[in-house]
């Protein structure tokens, strides 16, 4: 995970550049031991991430600041490493946010990026690979899918050695949304208990709801991979 990535360590404080709600904080805390600092430009993403760093016992390793990662309040080499989960592909320009993190980063610190991706197999002359990537771009609110060698490209511009590169979406690995798909028996199975649980105030109200979106995930998800071996995005 992450945190082996660039070897978290407890004590050490860890950028989360782009937190969202904190999920991957969280995790990477509870696993690492480190202090985790997490920026968004979210408000209402930094109340509730703040929410369940406390249900979750976290608080006291995670901290969440409500900024831009573009211009970070933070000083230059105060960080001894940093991560970025499906969220520098959301900046204009990826060169800035690069630069940024490159700049608060300890000299010799580690940075590890999960994005979205266009790979060398995207055709911008084939309308299906248009309208799937076009999608992506809508669903996920991006202002443009770049392509893989662009980002490494852009770290090498900034400053960074790029020590590994890896592709998880190709092959053996399967559409990351056949992990979340059940049968009937599975999904009926859960959506009792889940019913049952928020009933007697276990679970949250409206859980149940989670249940039945996730029964036509492979629907509505289709738009994230072509069938075969032409898969442009990763």
């Amino acid at each position: 995970m992450a945190a082996d990535l660039i070897r978290a360590r407890p004590g050490q404080r860890i950028l989360d550049a782009g937190c969202g709600v904190g999920g991957p904080m969280r995790a990477i805390a509870a696993h690492s031991r480190a202090n985790i600092v997490g920026i968004t430009i979210n408000e209402y993403q930094v109340n509730r991430a703040r929410l369940h760093n406390k249900k979750a016992g976290l608080d006291s390793l995670c901290e969440v600041v409500c900024g831009n990662f573009l211009e970070m309040p933070f000083a230059a080499e105060s960080f001894d490493g940093a991560y970025s989960i499906e969220a520098t592909c959301h900046a204009p320009k990826l060169e800035d946010v690069y630069a940024e993190i490159f700049r608060v980063l300890k000299p010799g610190s580690l940075y590890v990026s999960y994005e979205w991706v266009t790979t060398d197999k995207y055709r911008a002359e084939d309308p299906k690979h248009v309208e799937i990537i076009q999608g992506i771009e809508r669903g996920d609110a991006l202002p443009g899918l770049r392509r893989w060698s662009d980002v490494a490209e852009t770290a090498r511009k900034v400053g960074f050695e790029v020590v590994e590169e890896k592709d998880l979406a190709r092959s053996p690995a399967l559409p990351w949304w056949t992990r979340l798909k059940m049968g009937r028996i599975g999904y009926w199975r859960n959506h009792i208990v889940i019913t049952v649980l928020a009933a007697l105030g276990v679970a949250p109200r409206g859980l149940s709801k989670c249940t039945r979106c996730s029964a036509r995930l492979p629907i509505i998800s289709q738009g994230a991979a072509i069938p075969g071996s032409s898969l442009p995005c990763t």
